[in-house]
């Protein structure tokens, strides 16, 4: 509160600084704008399916660790030192899989903010465009965000440039679909190369980091099977010899009685 309060007193003593010009301030309200872009909220419901997507993957990988744990507790009694190591290893490569995934996907540079830039940045940078284009030509000194931090006490409504951004990258919106059409598609993609060349970047990075966590899963998934083939090695070498001492025991009193029997 008292950052809010500070930053607002800031804001109050630079106007108070140039008093001395008539200064002319507006306002706008980010939330409301971006409410009002079709493709903002395309792009936000697609975040929000990924993300939720990327939850129940990590949530479903939590699921088997304590499902791993909780097996390892119940039989720990009944198995051999060399089984209870094994599947404690099995646990420890599991948390380390639930680790980079939740890395993967949310983490500094994960996958939701890679996604984020590539489906919302050019969204802000339009509406950035829009708001820098009408303070020009309105010639505003200031355009404040009543959606921030920033403790704004009262607005006047005749300030409040909101619908003239919503207004001003509709038409934009249209005059690019009108040069579209008229230079054709393929004039379209040259003249937005930059932004398409960012895009593709961003997908690419998207794919190898997919790549990069398919190769790891199938190193996860091929240790794990040699794991599980040395266990059930091990499984079958230790029947064995429960299995050859039955018999040793079995064949020891066979020929006891055999002995008794001449006897």
């Amino acid at each position: 509160m008292t950052k809010k309060v500070l930053l607002f007193a800031f804001v109050i003593l630079s106007f108070s600084s140039i008093a001395q010009k008539a200064q002319r301030i507006g306002y706008i309200d980010m939330e409301y704008i971006l409410e009002n872009i079709p493709e903002y909220n395309e792009a936000q419901s697609k975040l929000n399916s990924k993300a939720l997507t990327w939850q129940n993957n990590i949530e479903k990988l939590q699921q088997e660790i304590e499902a791993l744990k909780a097996e390892l507790n119940i039989e720990k009694a009944l198995m051999t030192k060399e089984l209870i190591l094994d599947k404690e290893e099995d646990i420890q490569i599991k948390n380390l899989e639930l680790k980079k995934m939740q890395d993967s996907y949310f983490g500094v540079n994960g996958d939701l903010f890679l996604l984020r830039q590539q489906l919302v940045q050019p969204i802000q940078d339009l509406v950035y465009n829009a708001i820098q284009d009408i303070a020009v030509k309105r010639k505003y000194d200031f355009v404040l965000d009543k959606s921030t931090d920033l403790i704004m006490l009262y607005t006047n409504s005749q300030y409040d440039i909101s619908e003239l951004v919503i207004k001003n990258i509709t038409k934009e919106k249209k005059l690019d679909a009108i040069k579209e059409k008229q230079k054709g598609i393929n004039s379209g993609v040259v003249n937005s190369e930059t932004d398409s060349q960012e895009n593709i970047e961003t997908a690419k990075k998207l794919d190898e980091r997919e790549a990069k966590k398919a190769a790891l899963q199938q190193r996860i998934e091929d240790k794990r099977a040699a794991q599980l083939k040395k266990r059930e090695e091990l499984k079958k070498a230790i029947e064995a010899k429960r299995l050859k001492r039955i018999k040793d025991i079995e064949d020891a009193k066979k020929a006891q009685e055999e002995k008794n029997k001449n006897n």
